[in-house]
Parts: structure tokens; sequence; C-alpha cells
């Protein structure tokens, strides 16, 4: 009997360890890299004289998503620019549309990638054809999807170019529209930046986003462009990134002027193709950033397994749920914050079931892009 319960006492003091660890590991990410996000301030910037920037689009069939944002793009408020637009095969009107912009806005520069039979292509290939014929070293890039908050996105963006910046990492948001599925796509957009924001801000970067990202030619020919994974159809925004990124050479940008917003998906199913395209390029990543990457999630799941068994056997009940209610408090403290920063809202108590869900969500994602013939490509 004696041994019995010496075994039982064992076999709790383990899972209060584990859960002890793990609620460490977590008040790490939260406190030691989400926290970044969420208590951000603006560096000093460019003051001086500003210079001229090239902002590269990729656009394929996105007609009537040119005519809504495009201009927003053309009108930005910034004393030398260009815009480039690759129309990438687009079976469209978007070339006429784009014809008849470019009578009105002289700044605007449309090339033209015409449909191969024999040769299909990722949007790598029509991002480097952009960044190709654009006319300035300082790039900005973003989607035809995509709108700025402002017409000082530009100005806000390029003012931390400097002679040691030559990445600048911002937010894209999507806009908020009814339903359960886009409050999902926000929610999980707000979790990837505060892991992408956060590390950058932690000098560990690792990734930025094609709808707000920022760097120079230079740096991209001097990396020889996407040559080490042009096999792989995504990768611009984060394979592209974790080769040319240093500790000195990269900033972070969050003022609400510099953000983009863009259109989200309209049904489960599409979401899920484009969640395949994206995480595509994960299994490509280096081990330590994968490690980190993965570490949080499973952290958690054995935060709130341990906790589930320890309350099960009656070990230290009300110790054990102050526990997990701290957790919890820390983790909406720092995503309100966050989501106040980053311009999101009416989703914050939807984050607690995505913390529950998202773990399952992306390993079942994972799982069916490694064994599923179909992959998701450029649309």
């Amino acid at each position: 009997m004696e041994q019995l319960l010496l075994q039982s006492t064992i076999y709790q003091l383990v899972i209060a360890g584990i859960l002890t660890v793990s609620l460490i590991i977590q008040l790490f990410y939260y406190l030691g890299i989400y926290s970044r996000v969420a208590f951000w301030k603006r560096k000093q910037v460019n003051n001086g004289e500003l210079p001229p920037v090239s902002i590269v689009i990729c656009a394929k069939n996105e007609e009537d998503n040119i005519k809504e944002f495009l201009p927003n793009v053309l009108q930005q408020e910034y004393p030398e620019f260009e815009v480039v637009v690759v129309n990438d095969c687009s079976s469209d009107n978007s070339d006429i549309l784009l014809n008849n912009l470019v009578k009105q806005y002289p700044n605007l520069k449309v090339t033209t990638i015409r449909e191969d039979e024999k040769f299909t292509h990722s949007k790598k290939l029509a991002l480097t054809v952009g960044i190709k014929a654009a006319k300035y070293n300082h790039l900005l890039l973003t989607d035809a999807d995509c709108t700025p908050q402002s017409n000082k996105w530009l100005l806000n963006m390029a003012q931390n170019f400097s002679a040691n910046t030559s990445i600048i990492i911002g937010y894209g948001g999507y806009f908020a529209r009814k339903g359960f599925v886009n409050k999902l796509i926000r929610i999980d957009t707000l979790f990837i930046a505060l892991n992408y924001l956060g590390f950058a801000l932690a000098k560990k970067t690792y990734m930025g986003i094609g709808r707000n990202l920022a760097y120079t030619k230079t740096l991209f020919f001097e990396n020889k462009g996407f040559a080490s994974h042009t096999n792989i159809d995504s990768g611009d925004d984060d394979l592209f990134i974790q080769e040319v990124a240093t500790k000195s050479n990269t900033r972070v940008e969050l003022i609400p002027e510099s953000q983009t917003r863009s259109v989200p998906r309209k049904t489960y199913t599409t979401w899920i193709r484009q969640k395949r395209r994206h995480l595509s390029t994960s299994g490509n990543y280096r081990h330590g950033i994968k490690w980190l990457l993965s570490l949080e999630p499973f952290s958690r799941i054995f935060f709130y397994a341990s906790a589930i068994v320890l309350l099960a056997l009656n070990y230290f009940p009300i110790t054990i749920g102050a526990i997990v209610v701290f957790r919890l408090l820390i983790q909406l403290i720092i995503v309100k914050l966050s989501m106040n920063k980053l311009g999101e809202k009416k989703i914050l108590l939807l984050t607690l079931f995505w913390d529950l869900f998202s773990p399952y969500f992306y390993a079942r994602l994972l799982l069916v892009n490694k064994f599923s013939s179909n992959k998701p490509r450029w649309r």
C-alpha cells in the first residue's frame, strides 16, 4: 500500500514538473517575445533625404482588386516613387485596366508575363521580373488585393531605410468581415504576426510577409534572388528573408499608418488552400527556427494536458486552477495590447478557442501537405 502511494506521489510530482516547465516556456514566449509587439515603440527614423522607392506588385487575375486598391498605392504622399505591376498571365481584363491607369498615372509601370502552356511558374518568377524592371534600389512589396491604411504608408515604411538597414518588416492584416471563418483568419494572422514580429524585434528574424515588406535590390541580387529555393513555389517572404536577414540590417515598423489590409478568403476551403501553400516552405526552415516555432505549441499542449490530469487527480486543485488562470490572463493582456497595436478588433475572446484548436489545426495541415500529391500553387 505504501509503495502504491509512493508511486502515485512520484507520478503526480512528475506531471507537476511538466506543468511547471511548460508554464515557464509559455511565459518566455508571451513575456519575452510577444510582448515586444505589444509594447513596441518606434525608434528614430531617417528624417533626412528620403530614397526613391519602387513599389512592386504581382497580379494574376486581379482586375477587381486592381481597380479598387491600386489607386491608393499610386496616390501615396512621397517625393519620388514608381509602382511596378507585374501582370502575371492574367486571363481577365487586367491588361486593359492597367493600360488605362498608365495613362492616368505617370508613375505606374506595367510589365506582362504571357502564358506558356509548356511552362508553369510560381510567384517568385513574377516577383523577380518586377524587381528587375524596378528603376530604384529601394523596394516595397505588397499584393494586388492589399490596400495601405493611409496615404503615408510608403513614407512610414521607407523612412526606416538607412546605410545599415536594408530590410523593413511591416504588418499586413485582413479586412474584418462577417462570419466565423473571417475571425479565424484574422486570429491566425495575429498569432503569426506575434511570432515573426516578436522574433524580428528579438534580433532573430525568420520571415516577413509579402503584403508589406521592403528591402533593397542590392540585397536581392547579392543573394542571387530566390536561386537557392526556386524549386519551391512559396518562400519569397520567408526563406529569402531567412537567408539575408542579420541582427543589424532589419527593422520592424508597426504604426497604424504603415500597415496594410488585404481581402480575406471567403470560405474555409479556399483559406485552407492558401494556408497549405504558405506552410509548404516550413520544412525548409533552418533547424533552429523550426525548433523555436515548434516549442510554443508543444509546451501549450503539455501545459493543458498536465493541468487536466492533475485536476482529475485532485492534486492541489486550487493551485493548479490558479496557475491556469494566471497563464490565461497573461495571454489575454499581451494579445489585447498587440491587437491594439495592430488594429485588430473583436476577436479577443475567440483567441481562447484558437489557443486550444490551433495545434490540431496546424498538425493536420502539415500532415496533409506531407502526404498529399495535390500541391497548392500560386493562383
